[in-house]
């Protein structure tokens, strides 16, 4: 599995397939039973902890509960990998950007733990971004969102793809939202990956019932596949 510069890679796959498994490897949480993990062809293994916070930053799925800061001061807090002694015009500019991108300005004077599920997960995603990380890894970004705030944020991801060169690696359950979004997608079943390629290649109606076991439609929706479940295989 890889990914590159400007590109969205989703990973899919029922509850305990590994993907968050996989993400905290990414990001030297956990070591792999076998194989290794390469950053711009480094071993992160082998990297400073520090330096690969310069270039990969990770939003884990649960955002903590008890956080007693601001916002904007959690928000911050995502760039002590760059802070040597103080924090910079530069800094305060860069979350003053992030924040305004993630359109929760409004909230930046507000404390953290009295958000919504879904506001504290901007928050967290926000952090990650002032990090000015090459790599961004989410888990499950969309878990505590409507649908509206769901299409927004993924748009947002899209666009910082686009435009900054990001590489964005997500695990997700939407499967018809890693189709719009994603360049390839990687399904995994039981702790391996089982298929990777387009969204087209990897979401037919034989694969998901592989992995998924369920039955299900696979139809073209805008140039893009849509996933029907119709039921239990």
């Amino acid at each position: 599995m890889e990914v590159d510069t400007s590109e969205i890679l989703s990973i899919v796959g029922p509850n305990g397939a590994g993907k968050t498994t996989l993400l905290r490897c990414i990001d030297r949480i956990v070591s792999p039973q076998r194989g290794c993990i390469l950053l711009d062809g480094r071993d992160v293994r082998k990297m400073d902890r520090r330096e690969v916070a310069r270039q990969l930053a990770y939003v884990p799925q649960t955002a903590p509960h008890a956080f007693p800061h601001t916002v904007f001061d959690s928000v911050l807090l995502g760039r002590r990998p760059h802070v040597q002694w103080h924090t910079t015009d530069e800094d305060i500019e860069k979350v003053i950007e992030v924040i305004q991108r993630l359109n929760i300005e409004h909230l930046a004077l507000r404390e953290f733990n009295e958000l919504s599920g879904g506001e504290r997960q901007k928050v967290m995603i926000a952090r990650a971004l002032v990090q000015e990380p090459e790599v961004l890894l989410l888990d499950e970004p969309n878990s505590n969102l409507d649908i509206r705030h769901q299409l927004e944020l993924m748009e947002i991801i899209r666009k910082l793809a686009n435009e900054e060169g990001m590489a964005v690696v997500v695990a997700i359950h939407d499967l018809n939202l890693a189709a719009r979004y994603s360049d390839r997608i990687v399904i995994m079943k039981g702790g391996r990956i089982v298929g990777a390629g387009s969204p087209r290649e990897v979401l037919t109606e034989e694969k998901i019932r592989e992995v998924y076991g369920v039955e299900a439609r696979v139809l073209d929706v805008d140039g893009n596949p849509h996933v029907i479940v119709c039921g239990v295989a």
